[in-house]
């Protein structure tokens, strides 16, 4: 019989992949007690992809320990992007700025540093981070379930790069997120708070098991704006004045 954390492997692939499977949430006895647990399921659902091609990593607050998942490589797209309502059915929306590797950065015996980290950063990008779950309604489950469903991640539509963002102010950047051409939100900052924070934890302690971070991959950190949800038909409109612009469409 197979072990709990292959049980829910099994689960959230199956409801992943047919919409007609997607669960009220993990049976209790293969639910995830702890990070742990709920980071094991995740990552052996990232070894089916057929590339990492980046990583999501938050935290709730400036001093909140983050925690992060996989992307698959296959769901990171250009801006503008197109994406259809019958298998994106949950259409939920986040405002984020993403970092792009420009090189490796593997696992070794001591940290790197942040001034090391950037270093290694190619540039910034505006980006629209597409929610997705394997679960009915990822609000009604728990944390931890949700962890192990990497956090909801259903794709990342980028846009153009930023390289001169160590020139940006992030704490009084502003962000204006469009629906169907009307503003339904804006902030400035990030509730993170530092989000070079969270990409240095990256390198040092998020992506150890799959490698480090590599050349190419992504970082998105966090959303600005918190979690939208939009219509079949609708298209979502990103703005941060000083990194750019991103547009995403949903087509019935």
């Amino acid at each position: 019989m197979p072990d709990p954390v292959s049980q829910a492997v099994d689960l959230l692939l199956a409801a992943r992949r047919d919409l007609g499977h997607r669960l009220p949430g993990l049976p209790d006895q293969v639910k995830p007690k702890d990070r742990g647990t709920a980071y094991d399921i995740q990552h052996r659902i990232a070894t089916t992809y057929s590339a990492i091609g980046g990583w999501k990593v938050g935290a709730p607050g400036p001093e909140a320990p983050p925690q992060c998942g996989a992307l698959p490589e296959a769901g990171i797209v250009i801006s503008p992007a197109s994406l259809s309502s019958r298998t994106h059915v949950l259409r939920g929306i986040e405002a984020e700025i993403a970092f792009r590797m420009a090189r490796d950065l593997p696992p070794r015996p001591g940290p790197y540093s942040r001034d090391e980290v950037i270093g290694a950063i190619e540039a910034a990008y505006p980006v629209i981070e597409v929610l997705e779950s394997g679960y009915l309604d990822p609000d009604a489950v728990d944390p931890l379930s949700n962890l192990a469903d990497t956090q909801s991640h259903g794709g990342l539509v980028y846009g153009a790069p930023q390289p001169f963002w160590q020139d940006i102010d992030f704490a009084a950047e502003k962000v204006e997120q469009y629906v169907d051409g009307a503003l339904q939100m804006e902030r400035v900052g990030n509730p993170c708070g530092d989000m070079i924070r969270l990409v240095v934890w990256m390198a040092n302690e998020g992506s150890h098991w799959a490698g480090g971070l590599k050349r190419g991959q992504f970082v998105t950190c966090g959303s600005w704006t918190g979690k939208s949800v939009v219509g079949p038909d609708s298209t979502v409109r990103v703005v941060f004045p000083s990194v750019g612009e991103v547009v995403v469409s949903y087509t019935v």
